[in-house]
């Protein structure tokens, strides 16, 4: 039994859980080694509070279990979806899964594997499995620090190697695919943690920009939020950049943002509660008058999810314990203007907190050559 398995048993014992269903995702991948991509076709792990496993799975996927650090029976089914509730229901009897509570992942599990797991066990009582799976992935060790802080390194690259191609008259879209091509020369994982975030001028103000075709200007603010991923774990960065000479007040916004991200970090360490990092962030912010323009939380955990906990909010009263990792990225936004984010991923270490990220969070001016 993987010290992770047994992570996870003590934590279903300890929510009186019986059993959880796990789609592919982050912690599938945890769990078992393995990895896999929801499809239209139902693949979905049962692990019963004894420590036995099964996986339902196409027989196309069989191969992959070659991989899986766990012990699982495999429950294989053709093309026919008329067969596919007979391997949910071997699954069940194999695992001798009757009656209890059966844990979820609200935001893994879809409508398609529920309808089969409650034909397949009607007895069961479906729980919400949060506490259970958030709890599983919040400590980080040493192995697992290293490939965050690896990606971290990887991203940085990226962007420098991309701010070397940016030009006025360039499209977001253009940049961002400089970018995403740049991670994956730097070393990355196909699998990036999110797409990334390339948004210019007024489009800056928008904390959840897309790419698109407006095109880079003088006097643009220019914002990259992006990420790298090493063995499915993640970075997670944001710097902001003038082109050219900007409006005084983006400058000054920038120096807010500067500070309260430096505030924030400040704040990181052992036994604080996540609340406490978000009031220090917050509170630079808010005595230069730009409070209403801060529209989000100081930070969210980071791990093999780009978004994962803990969260960084005010009413979070999780205390941060070491092997925690996760973002502060403080930002203010002037609609029509342009918007200012700075992030950088902190690490709780047994006696402080530390960046995985390094690099300079002033508004820089984009350095690039003039016609």
């Amino acid at each position: 039994m993987t010290d992770r398995l047994q992570r996870f048993l003590d934590l279903m014992r300890q929510h009186n859980i019986d059993a959880a269903a796990i789609n592919p995702g982050p912690t599938f991948r945890y769990l078992t080694g393995m990895q896999m991509h929801l499809m239209e076709r139902p693949t979905v792990l049962l692990v019963a509070r004894s420590g036995a496993a099964a996986l339902v799975l196409p027989q196309l996927e069989q191969l992959k279990l070659a991989g899986a650090r766990l012990e699982l029976k495999p429950c294989l089914y053709p093309d026919n979806p008329a067969t596919w509730q007979e391997a949910f229901s071997d699954a069940f009897r194999g695992l001798g899964l009757r009656k209890g509570r059966l844990a979820l992942e609200p935001r893994g599990m879809r409508y398609l594997e529920l309808t089969f797991l409650q034909s397949a066990a009607p007895e069961c009582e479906l729980v919400d499995g949060s506490l259970v799976f958030e709890n599983l992935r919040l400590l980080k060790n040493q192995s697992e620090l290293d490939k965050m802080q690896q990606a971290a390194q990887i991203a940085q690259k990226a962007l420098l190697e991309t701010l070397k191609t940016v030009r006025p008259g360039q499209t977001e879209k253009q940049i961002a695919a400089e970018l995403v091509i740049a991670l994956y020369r730097a070393g990355s994982d196909i699998e990036l943690p999110f797409q990334p975030i390339v948004s210019s001028g007024e489009n800056s103000a928008n904390p959840h920009a897309s790419p698109g075709e407006r095109t880079l200007r003088e006097g643009d603010l220019l914002l990259f939020d992006w990420g790298a991923s090493v063995d499915g774990y993640f970075s997670d960065i944001t710097r902001t950049f003038m082109v050219g000479k900007v409006d005084a007040e983006l400058e000054r916004i920038g120096a807010v943002v500067r500070d309260a991200n430096a505030a924030g970090r400040a704040a990181a360490r052992p036994g604080v509660p996540a609340s406490a990092v978000d009031t220090a962030a917050r509170g630079v912010i808010t005595d230069a008058g730009f409070g209403e323009y801060f529209t989000h939380r100081t930070g969210h955990g980071l791990g093999m999810e780009a978004h994962e906990a803990p969260y960084i909010r005010g009413d979070n009263t999780i205390l941060l314990d070491p092997g925690m990792v996760f973002t502060v990225e403080p930002g203010i936004y002037l609609p029509g203007l342009g918007g200012v984010r700075i992030e950088d991923d902190m690490v709780i270490s047994q006696d402080d907190a530390y960046s995985l990220t390094n690099l300079p969070r002033d508004l820089l001016l984009l350095n690039y050559q003039r016609d």
